[in-house]
Order: C-alpha cells, then structure tokens, then sequence
C-alpha cells in the first residue's frame, strides 16, 4: 500500500483524490492547500471534461496541511502528488525528491525550461522516482493513435492536426499569463508533448497566437516542420467567448486511412477506411486514472517511469517556448 500526500486539491487534486479512492494498491493519508475549505473538502473546482473531479471523499481522515512543505516532511507520506500553481511545481517537486519522497508533478513540469532542465537533472540522480502527469500519452484513443502510428497499421502520417479549445476558466490564477504561462503553457502543452511523443523532435517549430486575456498567448496554431511527415499542426486556446465550452479533438490523415477524435461525441474515435467510417472500441475512463495506476505499477516494480520521463516533460517546455518566440519574431523558430 504506497500512502500518498496530495498538494492542492483543486480540480485537479480532487481528480486525483478520485482515482486514489478506488485503488487498492494506494492510499491518501494527508493533503495540503492553503484554502481552509479546499483541505477541509468543503468545496469543489469543476474541471473541463465530464466525470472529472466529481469529490465525495471523506476528508476527516486525512492529515490537512496549509504549507505543502509540511506535507512532504509527513513521514508517512511516500508519494507526493503535486497539484497545485504552476510556479509550484519545480520547487515542490525538487523538496520531495530530496527528502526521498516518489513524485507526481501535473502539468505543465515547471514554468520554465531552464526551471525543467534542472528539475529533470535532479530526478535523474534521486533514488526516488518523479513521473510528469502528462495524461494525454495514456488517454484512451490517444494511446491508440499512438500505437497506430508506431506499428504504421494504416501506413505513414500524411497530416496530423489536433485542436484543444475551451472558453477561458475564469478563476483568477488563469488570468495572470506571468504566473499560468497563458492557454500557450497551460492548456497547448498538452498537444505540443502529443506531437513530441508522436513523431520525435520536429526541426523547427512556426506559430501564431494572440492574447486576449492573461497578457501571454491565449490562442496559438502552430505548424510542427519534419522532414518525413508534410503536415503537422495543433491549435489550442481558451480566448472563446463564455459557454464554448471545452473541445478536444484530432484528425490524423494516414496513406490508407483516416482517424477522427472528437470528445465530445458518444464514439469519440472514428476510422475512416475503405468507404466506410466505424466507430473504434476504447478503454473506458480518462487518462488520469491510467497515469497514476503506470506510476503506482513503476513505483511498486521499482522501474523509473518510461512513458514520460522527465527529459520528456522538460522538453515539452521548452517546445511550448519555442512557440512563444515564433510568434514574437513572425519566423520559423528551430529547435
């Protein structure tokens, strides 16, 4: 039974506390946050799909810390989960992996690339393991997107194009683009790491995006540059107007076949081949629980985590930055 310690249980944090409540081989025994009625389980943050942080847990039986420092010091705690702001990621997750504690670090890794380099560095020589909750690589549909492009089942990628777009949340962190990074770090992450886990490093990245919101990029569509694949695209943004809602989708055009997703569908994963369109059976669920059973399996084999390692989570910065200045210079931005 490996005893997790959850640091900030908002949308996220209640999403995790979710997964952990139906696991046998794990169990939450303290969190922290620093709103009183947060780490009292007396509210709850909506998250953008549905199903997600849905809550209910019983929160008199965890230890409740307002300082997340104090949560890693809990010396029964032997995972920490980290969940909270951005600009707390890096430094959290370096004072839990000093202190010996397994790690889980949401999205994005760090808020900046050099911050994600030296996080990276440090993961690599802890005894204890650290794993980036980057859940799209374990997404049902995702995952099989994956698997088709690598095993070429439907031949090469003539097109890939993958679109996160959403209304902006609203809450007050989302609007400071210095803190959140903007809908370019917060949200557009999530396809940059796809395409990166996908198809390798591309040469060059060329974006354009706006602000509208947060004083960072709101909105982006970026064209990935490789030399074997002629088009490669993701947009993502939360600049729409209020009651867009949350759309996650891709299209992925192979030689002999092509592949629609599209969340917010009944069959969210259709192929297209041979004149006919079929839906595709998936896993049930979402990513996140899929994460943390790999991470909790890792821990358990005691095997660094290979699906995302944090190399690949600091990458994932540094491409996202890349972006930021090919839109600032108007130019291809080589990587």
């Amino acid at each position: 039974m490996i005893k997790v310690g959850i640091a900030g249980v908002g949308s996220i944090g209640i999403t995790h506390l979710d997964v952990y409540a139906k696991r046998k081989d794990a169990r939450v025994v303290a969190v922290a946050d620093p709103i009183l009625e947060r780490r009292e389980g007396r509210t709850v943050t909506a998250g953008n799909i549905r199903g997600q942080a849905q809550g209910g847990m019983d929160f008199r039986t965890f230890r409740k810390y307002a300082d997340a420092y104090d949560l890693i010091a809990d010396p029964e705690v032997e995972l920490v989960d980290i969940c909270l702001p951005t600009p707390h990621h890096a430094p959290l997750a370096m004072a839990a992996l000093k202190a010996g504690k397994h790690v889980l670090v949401e999205k994005p890794f760090a808020r900046t690339a050099k911050e994600a380099d030296a996080l990276a560095r440090v993961a690599d020589q802890a005894a204890s393991f650290l794993m980036c909750a980057m859940c799209m690589r374990f997404w049902p549909g995702w995952d099989w997107l994956k698997q088709a492009i690598e095993r070429k089942t439907f031949g090469k990628v003539l097109a890939a194009h993958f679109r996160r777009v959403a209304s902006h949340p609203g809450r007050p962190f989302f609007l400071d683009g210095k803190a959140c990074g903007g809908a370019l770090l917060d949200l557009h992450v999530h396809d940059a790491d796809f395409v990166h886990y996908c198809f390798g490093k591309p040469n060059a990245v060329f974006s354009r995006g706006y602000s509208k919101l947060t004083g960072a990029v709101d909105h982006v569509m970026t064209h990935y540059l490789y030399d074997d694949i002629p088009l490669v695209t993701a947009e993502g943004g939360w600049a729409m107007a209020p009651g867009f809602g949350f759309h996650m989708q891709y299209t992925v055009n192979f030689e002999h076949a092509t592949a629609v997703y599209d969340l917010n569908t009944p069959e969210p994963l259709r192929l297209v081949r041979q004149g006919k369109s079929r839906p595709v059976k998936l896993r049930p669920g979402m990513g996140y629980a899929y994460e943390i059973a790999y991470f909790l399996q890792c821990i358990r084999q005691g095997r660094r985590p290979q699906t995302v390692t944090p190399a690949d989570a600091a990458f994932s910065i540094a491409l996202v930055e890349a972006e930021a200045r090919s839109i600032r210079s108007g130019r291809p931005e080589r990587l």
